[in-house]
């Protein structure tokens, strides 16, 4: 864990030392970064990231939130988003296939599109800048569930909202994975959704207690969802379920603990300043035709290195950042300091 600790203060490091990496190469150009929602820690902290990046090669960054949750209510903020002509649209997507027909609008229009955090679908997107591969994020998060329910019994998952593209991934790397002789004594018994608002989060999260009275671990592959969660059964000390999944260090620091006063042993996640700091360099990458998003094509950073475009396991194309991190005891309060 140590030298997991030590690898992303490095990574943080060079990214806070890098200054000019593309050298004005976005000069005059604009960029509208679209998230899933307002409020939501993990993609401000991306998009804080993203804005310096593009904004220190020269480019306009307008980050850009929905009213709701919702795929509509993306649809509405890229109708305006076209008639403005940017350079760019970088999108988070709250739908995998609701977005197709408006973001082929855009790319017909000259508008590149690329995404992160969450992908639509292959045809929605030129490139996706993934924070980490699916199939790792999804076995890293089966054995925690695995380890902390002791190898048997009953868990459950918290997502975010039915339609999250990079949920539903998650989750089906996990149920694959599970199918596997290891975990056959594991019984997923829900997949319940919380919509990444924290009441919500919590109600859900209150449901799973009441309706599987024998639940042992709780995996919520979302930075909200895990820590209403989290918070909850912390606050009933009578309570033995285990909550894991994916988390802000900072929003989670009360929580993490290896003893039975702490209702999270241990959760994941990633860099999410170099998550948009890579986002934004690949959409400059994108505007200036370095890159088409073809699998095979490569682009440098100076500063962070070269990065691949590869298939994606939804038969499109992606950038993979790296694999997930965990935070534990050891490195949570370390952690919290950073983001």
């Amino acid at each position: 864990m140590k030298k997991l600790l030590s690898v992303l203060l490095v990574t943080l490091l060079v990214a806070g030392l890098m200054t000019s990496a593309l050298a004005g190469a976005a000069d005059g150009k604009k960029i509208a970064l679209v998230g899933k929602s307002a409020g939501n820690a993990f993609f401000e902290i991306a998009a804080a990231s993203f804005k310096e990046a593009g904004e220190g090669e020269g480019a306009t960054i307008d980050v850009v939130y929905p009213e709701a949750a919702t795929a509509d209510a993306q649809i509405k903020v890229l109708d305006n988003l076209i008639s403005q002509q940017p350079d760019a649209i970088c999108i988070s997507a709250n739908d995998f296939n609701a977005l197709q027909a408006k973001l082929e609008e855009a790319m017909d229009a000259g508008i590149k599109v690329s995404s992160f955090d969450s992908a639509p679908n292959p045809a929605s997107r030129q490139v996706f800048v993934n924070q980490a591969g699916t199939v790792a994020v999804g076995q890293a998060l089966i054995d925690a569930v695995y380890d902390m329910a002791g190898g048997e019994g009953q868990w459950a998952i918290l997502s975010a909202t039915s339609q999250a593209t990079n949920q539903n991934a998650w989750i089906d790397a996990m149920k694959k994975l599970a199918e596997d002789e290891k975990y056959a004594k594991l019984e997923l018994v829900e997949v319940a959704y919380g919509d990444d608002e924290p009441q919500k989060s919590t109600d859900q999260t209150q449901a799973l207690l009441d309706n599987y009275p024998d639940l042992k671990v709780i995996c919520a592959p979302t930075t909200v969802g895990i820590m209403a969660a989290a918070k909850l059964v912390q606050d009933k000390p009578d309570c033995k379920v285990k909550i894991t999944g994916l988390g802000l260090p900072s929003e989670m620091l009360e929580y993490t603990g290896a003893d039975d006063a702490h209702s999270c042993p241990y959760f994941y996640l990633w860099d999410m300043q170099l998550l948009g700091k890579l986002s934004a360099y690949a959409t400059i990458a994108l505007i200036n035709g370095d890159i088409t998003g073809a699998e095979g094509e490569t682009f440098s950073v100076e500063g962070l290195g070269e990065f691949s475009v590869t298939a994606a396991d939804d038969g499109g194309t992606e950038i993979v950042q790296g694999l997930p991190l965990q935070f534990n005891a050891d490195n949570i309060e370390e952690m919290a300091k950073l983001y």
